[in-house]
């Protein structure tokens, strides 16, 4: 059995987490740190937890997480790199949720989240933790930048078209829209029910924080040592829970390519992306409460334009269930252990 901590399970990204955890067969759960719940029962905040584990919330003690195999942070931007290097040096392994290790420059870094970081020298070694591009590095990793929501549903769409550099990459669009969970549990004015029911917008049109971790990725993908992507990204708060719809736009070099067959081939030993008929159009519901990634490529009027549809449940593949997919990977167990979850209906 692997000894996991989790640091920060208050949160949806947290329970969701914890979630998939308690059921997973090769699994110890043994420490749920919280500040704020301190000495609670973690089954008493999140009852859907009663009879799954009998842990209190405690304090994050780095001596008593330094005895975890695994220990996955689950809290704000900024806090996991305060703990790490220590956590690193007794020989634990580390998965991050929050953005901390997803940016190699540490400038960019502070420009987008608004702090010096405090251990620069671990964004080199940290490997990024989406599968379907790093899944040899992340098996030997001792520290993964677990990828953002936004960030997974778009890569996951733009990636085989990037990769084979058959497209346009100074005029990319991702269009995203999100699930009011994405915006964390605290709460604010925006986020509560009379404001988000009935309602529909987009939000930081100037600049997201995801921005830099896509370019980054579909830069390190591109093939042309030359090759720069310019993007253009818009998310939007949907009034739901749980999903995010990504409708991303491209132009073809030239019209000669089976872009269905290209998607088919790049996914097709993919566990969790699964690409869809042609015509098709999935929802978020079709991937809610799993670790899917489904993908539908439309070609309009049979143009050089592109349009893929990619939806993910962003509190899983998007978060905690990519979370439990690269643990798995780091420890040689099945990719699909605990993640083989039907998506729900309704």
């Amino acid at each position: 059995m692997i000894n996991v901590g989790v640091v920060g399970g208050t949160g949806y990204t947290g329970v969701a987490l914890l979630r998939l955890l308690v059921s997973h067969p090769d699994i110890n759960l043994t420490m749920v740190t919280s500040r704020s719940e301190q000495g609670l029962p973690v089954a008493e905040t999140y009852p859907a937890l009663r009879g799954r584990t009998d842990l209190n919330f405690s304090l994050p003690d780095q001596e008593t997480l330094s005895e975890c195999d695994l220990v996955f942070f689950a809290t704000p931007n900024g806090t996991a790199m305060q703990m790490v290097p220590a956590l690193l040096d007794a020989g634990t392994k580390v998965i991050d949720l929050a953005a901390d290790f997803r940016l190699k420059d540490p400038a960019e870094w502070k420009q987008w989240y608004g702090c010096d970081h405090v251990c620069e020298d671990l964004l080199a070694e940290a490997v990024y933790g989406l599968p379907e591009i790093n899944r040899d590095q992340i098996k030997d990793a001792r520290l993964v930048a677990n990828p953002g929501c936004y960030p997974t549903a778009t890569t996951l769409g733009f990636l085989p078209l990037i990769e084979a550099d058959i497209i346009s990459t100074e005029s990319l669009i991702a269009d995203c829209k999100s699930g009011t969970s994405g915006a964390g549990r605290e709460a604010k004015v925006a986020s509560l029910f009379a404001e988000v029911s009935d309602n529909f917008k987009a939000y930081a049109v100037p600049g997201h924080r995801h921005l830099p971790e896509i370019i980054q990725t579909l830069n390190n993908a591109a093939k042309g040592a030359d090759t720069s992507v310019d993007l253009t990204f818009v998310p939007h708060l949907l009034p739901i829970l749980r999903g995010i719809h990504a409708t991303l736009y491209a132009e073809l070099c030239d019209e000669d390519h089976d872009i269905q067959s290209l998607f088919e081939r790049r996914y097709t030993d993919e566990p969790f992306v699964d690409v869809l008929a042609p015509g098709t159009h999935p929802e978020t519901r079709s991937v809610r409460g799993s670790n899917l990634c489904r993908i539908a490529i439309h070609r309009p009027q049979k143009g050089k334009r592109v349009v893929i549809l990619s939806v993910i449940d962003n509190l899983e593949k998007g978060a905690a269930g990519q979370a439990v997919q690269n643990m798995n990977i780091m420890f040689g167990l099945p990719e699909s252990a605990g993640l083989d979850q039907v998506p729900l209906v309704p």
